[in-house]
């Protein structure tokens, strides 16, 4: 699974697969499932109005409205968003009206983050800021200077937007509504509470803070204060070692789902950092990964893609995993339980 790590191993064709993807596989009780994958347009639309589309529209059209490049995703409100690097903005997948758009105006947007009102936080590493954008998607402030950081990644917790920074090394902690700075976490190196190229970081159900530490093949937790807490991980090829650890979720019992862009799959430990189980691997088949760089958790959305299921595997919540080459753009999982199988 984890061979040949330091490089990006070339996908493998695609092999046909029986029945539905299941993480493990059956007959094991499985956990999670992949559900489907957004790349464009077409992606939204109900199989009996394609034929339609593609009249009204034009084939030209539909691959118009496709995602490049992509790296951040989230979900709000029935609405998958998707950072797209190559796409100068985001796009979203409406999935209540089955509507696909696309919002420009930045250089190069890598992730993007919501707080409770529903703005969007968006890193653009070729602007170096962060853009805010309000529900209606109106830029409505930016914040950051050329040359002063190169933003990865945002983080909210009440007034503060904790800011990874690939320029500095470090994290920059800033007033969500001035934008002033207020305090630096961590610094360039390799020992305990340093870093070297954070790139993802999330919050954890506890309120600590949870980095890639890419450059040191690891992932890092914080207090928001910025007190060192502990490390997960390391460079290697075996299981719960890192080559390339990018997007980072936490779910509510606390878990820990880490991307590897390397090893082209996700890792998922427990609350101590203790390797519960991995999923997804190298290729461009059903639930396959080609350089995968974020991953989002989300509870609120999931009746969306209940339907996705096999018949009697109940969700508990979804998980999103990008991919910036190959043909599926945005893979989606579920974590649930099969009914009538024993999870003991």
């Amino acid at each position: 699974m984890l061979a040949g790590c330091t490089t990006t191993p070339e996908p493998q064709p695609e092999e046909p697969k029986a029945g539905p993807v299941f993480y493990p596989p059956l007959p094991n009780p499985p956990r999670i499932q992949f559900l489907t994958t957004f790349s464009g347009a077409a992606d939204l639309k109900p199989a009996e109005k394609s034929e339609l589309a593609t009249f009204v529209l034009g084939k030209e059209t539909q691959k118009d409205q496709e995602l490049t490049k992509p790296y951040g995703v989230a979900l709000h409100d029935g609405k998958l968003y998707v950072a797209d690097t190559r796409g100068n903005g985001y796009a979203i997948f409406d999935l209540k009206e089955n509507i696909f758009r696309a919002v420009g105006g930045l250089k190069k947007p890598i992730n993007i983050t919501f707080d409770a009102k529903g703005n969007k936080y968006i890193t653009d590493t070729v602007l170096d800021q962060v853009i805010v954008f309000d529900p209606g998607d109106n830029r409505i402030k930016a914040f950051g200077e050329t040359g002063k950081m190169k933003p990865g990644d945002v983080a909210i917790l009440g007034n503060k937007l904790f800011v990874t920074d690939l320029k500095n090394h470090q994290i920059q902690v800033l007033d969500k509504t001035s934008g002033e700075f207020l305090y630096a976490i961590g610094s360039p190196g390799s020992a305990e509470g340093q870093l070297i190229y954070p790139t993802n970081i999330a919050v954890g159900p506890d309120g600590n803070l949870y980095v890639s530490d890419t450059g040191n093949f690891r992932i890092e937790i914080f207090s928001p204060e910025g007190r060192f807490i502990r490390k997960l991980g390391e460079i290697g090829t075996a299981l719960g070692k890192f080559a390339r650890p990018k997007g980072i979720s936490v779910d509510r019992d606390g878990r820990i789902y880490v991307v590897d862009a390397a090893f082209q799959n996700v890792q998922i430990f427990d609350s101590e950092g203790k390797l519960l189980m991995f999923f997804a691997e190298p290729g461009n088949g059903p639930g396959q990964l080609y350089l995968p760089t974020d991953i989002y958790i989300d509870y609120d959305n999931v009746a969306y893609f209940q339907p996705y299921a096999e018949p009697g595997f109940k969700l508990e919540y979804v998980i999103l995993v990008s991919n910036q080459f190959g043909p599926n753009k945005v893979n989606v999982y579920g974590f649930g339980k099969m009914q009538g199988m024993d999870y003991q």
